[in-house]
């Protein structure tokens, strides 16, 4: 059965382009949301109406947390990401949330317990092109980084929308593709093109009046959308002009639509002041600019009293990543691997991913010829239980003194050698087939290298 958006006559067909049917069921263009844009084909919405409820029904995929089902009704009251971000607005306290670059960062977060996240612009030019935030990224790689994000958690979340990505034409694309991809809310700017970090030397601002059409442009975005994206209005005219001239584009911009206001690289703690000033209605934002910005750092209590509404933290998921994986790669340089306490065990890496939430749904979709292998054998794969054992390597030098003794997951086969280049030749993958039934505390290997140093394999 077809449904009618017009006369509500559920005899009567309805057919719509697609942009028609994101605006109306504003819903991201994702595939593994609760909603799947593809079902509209040749601009029609052919999935059935469930009789009683009106509802479509909709499909869903393992690979997406479950989101904010933005469908209750085809015309009703629909709970998006959008309004789950307002609901934090109107919610008491000074809100903190972390700036992600990629799914994974974004899954901590959320496992974290914050309520919503940010996406940097810096952290995602540097991740996705190891490259500075000095406008080398664009609008599309931003809003597909952007999607990966959405889809891999269910809080909001607020995208770095830049300067728009040009004049206010572009700003209503922007903000249109911000929408589709799944973005709670959007940040936008009043730099020039190319724009730079805004803590950083060089930084230029458009004029009053265009500064002022992109926020309009922006909300008029919205309302052809059909969404409800809240904008955040951002000036970075504090550094490039003055402060005056930051708090009339600020009132200028709340004027204009704008949901929450944002000054960029304010440089003390009264200047945050006299900004919470403009337009008390309109919630602010802080930027606790990480490791040395202009801004001073204040905790959250301290923000709330000022009169900030959310804080964004930009750099410690991207600054502790960077450091991280220096000190790895010292580590790895100088024959050994990380120690255990310095990264998370196998096991706990795969419950972040979702691999064991993955097993589970799997077992839902099995066929008859699958299920009696696992019955059988009890796994899928006989080898598969191999992965949560540990090997413990154990060099001893000639000298009767102990080289090394570390413990690894048994599944990082090919990462042993990087420790112990002697057991490239070794086919490690069929010790460990042969021995994947037994006990723990088996020896795979024991053997005296080149060098003379006796080199054990053992298998806990």
């Amino acid at each position: 059965m077809n449904f009618n958006l017009q006369s509500m006559n559920p005899s009567s067909s309805f057919v719509a382009t697609r942009d028609q049917a994101l605006s109306v069921f504003n819903h991201p263009f994702s595939q593994s949301h609760s909603f799947l844009v593809s079902n509209f084909k040749n601009g029609s919405f052919p999935s059935p109406i469930n009789t009683h409820t009106r509802r479509p029904k909709t499909h869903t995929l393992f690979t997406t947390p479950k989101r904010f089902q933005p469908i209750t009704g085809c015309l009703g009251e629909r709970n998006t990401p959008a309004k789950a971000l307002r609901q934090i607005l109107e919610s008491p306290g000074a809100h903190q949330g972390p700036a992600c670059f990629d799914g994974l960062s974004a899954k901590l977060v959320e496992r974290a317990g914050f309520q919503y996240c940010f996406t940097s612009g810096f952290s995602i030019s540097a991740a996705r092109l190891g490259l500075p935030d000095t406008g080398f990224i664009s609008y599309g790689e931003m809003v597909d980084q952007g999607q990966q994000i959405t889809q891999a958690v269910s809080i909001p979340v607020i995208g770095d929308g830049d300067n728009g990505y040009g004049n206010a034409m572009n700003v209503k694309r922007t903000v249109k593709g911000y929408i589709i991809a799944g973005f709670a809310g959007i940040i936008l700017e009043d730099q020039v093109s190319p724009k730079a970090c805004g803590h950083t030397q060089g930084r230029k601002v458009v004029s009053r009046e265009e500064a002022v059409m992109r926020i309009k442009a922006a909300v008029d975005a919205r309302k052809e959308s059909g969404s409800d994206i809240v904008i955040v209005a951002r000036t970075d005219s504090r550094q490039a002009l003055s402060l005056e001239e930051s708090l009339w584009r600020s009132r200028a911009f709340a004027d204009a639509g704008a949901d929450v206001l944002f000054i960029d690289a304010l440089a003390s703690k009264e200047e945050m002041k006299a900004f919470c000033e403009v337009s008390p209605l309109v919630p602010k934002m802080a930027n606790m600019l990480e490791g040395g910005g202009k801004t001073p750092i204040l905790t959250p209590l301290e923000l709330e009293e000022i009169g900030y509404k959310l804080v964004a933290y930009p750099l410690s998921l991207i600054g502790v990543s960077i450091r991280a994986m220096q000190d790895s790669l010292t580590a790895l340089k100088g024959g050994r691997i990380p120690p255990p306490g310095s990264m998370p065990s196998f096991e706990e890496i795969k419950e972040i991913l979702g691999f064991n939430s993955y097993y589970e749904e799997e077992k839902r979709y099995a066929t008859s010829k699958y299920q009696l292998y696992a019955d059988r054998d009890g796994s899928r794969d006989p080898f598969s239980g191999i992965w949560s054992r540990t090997l413990r390597i154990k060099i001893t030098g000639r000298d009767g003194f102990e080289k090394l003794d570390v413990r690894v997951p048994a599944g990082f086969l090919e990462g042993i050698t990087n420790i112990v280049p002697a057991l490239g030749g070794v086919n490690l993958k069929a010790l460990l087939d042969d021995a994947a039934e037994e006990v723990g505390g088996k020896v795979l290997l024991d053997f005296n290298d080149t060098m003379g140093d006796r080199i054990q394999v053992f298998l806990e």
